[in-house]
């Protein structure tokens, strides 16, 4: 059996589908791409059992087949090839020849009977589940998990906390993500859907598609164990995770009547400043504020360093001094670095605070939520 391919055109279609290889496993099966060639396409499939890819693309062919080739090495192969036409000739004895104008290789291949099923959406098949389905734009969703993904969990002892929540209700379409330390909650109101309902997407499936979102619209599909985001030339298709979500919402203080408005870039820029102080161990800094100033503290007693800085802010509430950990506080301001002011309600030493741009956006709800750290007395 044989088919024809440009170079460059299948280049594109494996490099897509290869970070679902994985790079150690027990089951050295998933070291290979699946190739279907089925009606004039090629589709090429990789798995790791928790995430799948899969591309597609024309080619010239009279038959169909399925067989599975060596991942890195072909890709290495198509990789190093100028712009030609190749000729994959699938033989008898276990062997594919690619031939070129310029050369021959040849490489082995295995049957595709025991490479793991990869879900089909939309598939009627899927043991009558119901399947949702809904559409949003590329930058929309990256935008959404990009303020997000920062606070996953990556303890293992809590695996629903290693997945974004996404939840469908009255209020729209939200995301939650929280590692115990920081919580965010993003809600696009606009995105309201007939089905009310929690999934919990795993931190790869979500660090892979952020690499794959554009300005094109992604088609999602859900089911009880799978979501697909589809995106016109290739399709990621995720486990779930089975575990039921923490109660984000009673987490969220509601008593929180202190407001502390200030600059994001001005409280960055010292917050920076001021973790080349705070020590290795409990990378703990301090804002007191009073009145309308805030002065924020860290000490590193081990090495005999210290720094203190202020900046103008407006405060109403009564003085507060409350700890937190630098590297935290980073993390939440970097990801709000394109506002230029926010707005974090406070309560006391020991309650969390939450954190909001000044200037919402249309249609969009986003809330951070960051717990305080004990200050030695």
């Amino acid at each position: 059996m044989e088919f024809k391919v440009n170079s460059k055109e299948l280049e594109k279609v494996l490099s897509k589908v290869f970070p679902a290889v994985p790079s150690r496993t027990p089951m050295p099966i998933l070291e290979n791409f699946l190739f279907d060639i089925n009606d004039g396409a090629l589709t090429v499939y990789a798995t790791d059992l928790e995430i799948s890819l899969k591309s597609s693309l024309n080619i010239v062919s009279d038959e169909n087949a399925k067989v599975l080739l060596p991942a890195k090495l072909l890709y290495d192969i198509i990789k190093s090839l100028r712009d030609t036409s190749i000729n994959f000739e699938i033989l008898q004895n276990g062997k594919v020849n690619l031939t070129t104008d310029h050369g021959k290789y040849s490489i082995s291949y295995l049957d595709s009977d025991d490479f793991p099923d990869i879900p089909s959406f939309p598939n009627e098949s899927l043991e009558n589940e119901d399947i949702n389905e809904f559409s949003i734009n590329g930058n929309d969703l990256r935008f959404a998990l990009e303020k997000s993904a920062f606070a996953l969990s990556k303890e293992e002892m809590r695996p629903a906390m290693m997945g974004a929540l996404f939840e469908f209700s009255d209020d729209g379409f939200r995301i939650v993500t929280t590692d115990g330390h920081r919580l965010v909650n993003l809600l696009r109101k606009d995105i309201k859907l007939n089905f009310q309902q929690q999934y919990i997407v795993p931190e790869r499936a979500i660090s892979v598609l952020l690499k794959l979102l554009d300005e094109r619209d992604v088609k999602i599909y859900l089911s009880k164990s799978h979501i697909s985001f589809g995106m016109n030339d290739i399709e990621l298709i995720s486990r779930l995770i089975k575990h039921k979500y923490p109660d984000y919402r009673s987490v969220i203080p509601l008593e929180n009547e202190f407001q502390l408005k200030v600059k994001t870039k001005e409280l960055h820029d010292v917050i920076k400043r001021m973790m080349l102080f705070s020590s290795t161990n409990t990378r703990r800094v301090k804002f007191s504020i009073k009145d309308n100033n805030l002065q924020i503290s860290a000490e590193d007693i081990d090495l005999g360093a210290s720094g203190t800085e202020n900046i103008l802010c407006e405060y109403d509430g009564e003085p507060l001094d409350i700890g937190f950990n630098s590297s935290y506080v980073n993390d939440i301001l970097s990801h709000l670095n394109t506002e230029e002011e926010i707005l974090i309600k406070l309560h006391s030493p020991t309650k969390a605070v939450i954190i909001f741009p000044t200037k919402e956006k249309e249609n969009l709800d986003l809330m951070m939520l960051l717990m305080p750290v004990r200050l030695n007395n």
